[in-house]
C-alpha cells in the first residue's frame, strides 16, 4: 500500500511539474519575426482622439512598446510605473508607446484618469497580430518590447513589468546603441 502511494505521489508531482513547465514555456516570448520593427514603423494608428499617428515619428530613440488593454488588470497596474519611468527619462532619447488592444471609446478617458501622458494608440485586433510578430506567441497582455535607437529588438517581456527591470532594459538598450 505504501509503495502504491509513493508511486501515485511521484506520478502526480511529475505531472504537476510538467504542467507548470508547459504553461511557463507557453507564456515566454518567442523569437520576433524578421522585419518586426520595420512593420511597426510602417504603421499609422489613431490616438484616443482619432488623430492618425505615424509610428515612424518615434524612430531613432529607445522605444518601449507596450501592448495593453483597459480590461487587463496587470496592464493597468503597470501603467503608472511606466509613466514614472518615462518621466525620469524625459529629454534623454527614450519614449514609451502604448498600443491598446481596445477601442478609442474605452481608451479616451483612461489616460486622464490614470495621468498617463505617453502616447496611447488604438491598435485593436491588429495589435494582437503585431504583438505576435514581436514574439508574443500566446497573445497575452501585457506584452512589452524594448527597441534600441537603431530599431533593434533588445528585450521582450510577457506579463507585468516591474520598474526596476524596465529601467535595466532601457539602460541596456541605451548602452548598446551608444557602442
Amino acid at each position: 500500500m505504501l509503495k502504491r502511494r509513493l508511486i501515485f505521489g511521484a506520478t502526480a508531482a511529475t505531472a504537476l511539474l510538467g504542467g507548470f513547465y508547459i504553461g511557463w514555456k507557453k507564456w515566454q516570448p518567442g523569437s520576433a519575426e524578421s522585419g518586426a520593427s520595420s512593420t511597426l514603423f510602417s504603421l499609422t494608428l489613431p490616438d484616443a482622439q482619432g488623430r492618425p499617428q505615424r509610428l515612424d515619428q518615434w524612430r531613432h530613440q529607445v522605444l518601449v512598446v507596450n501592448f495593453w488593454g483597459t480590461w487587463c488588470p496587470p496592464c493597468i497596474e503597470e501603467m503608472p510605473d511606466f509613466q514614472e519611468v518615462r518621466q525620469s527619462y524625459a529629454g534623454r532619447g527614450v519614449e514609451f508607446l502604448g498600443l491598446a488592444i481596445d477601442n478609442a471609446h474605452a481608451v479616451s478617458g483612461f489616460a486622464s484618469k490614470l495621468g498617463i501622458t505617453y502616447p496611447l494608440l488604438i491598435a485593436g485586433a491588429t495589435g494582437t497580430e503585431l504583438s505576435k510578430i514581436f514574439g508574443n506567441q500566446a497573445g497575452g497582455l501585457p506584452f512589452t518590447v524594448v527597441l534600441d535607437a537603431m530599431g533593434q529588438i533588445r528585450f521582450q517581456h510577457a506579463g507585468r513589468l516591474k520598474p526596476d527591470r524596465l529601467r535595466e532594459m532601457i539602460e541596456s538598450a541605451r548602452n548598446l546603441t551608444a557602442n
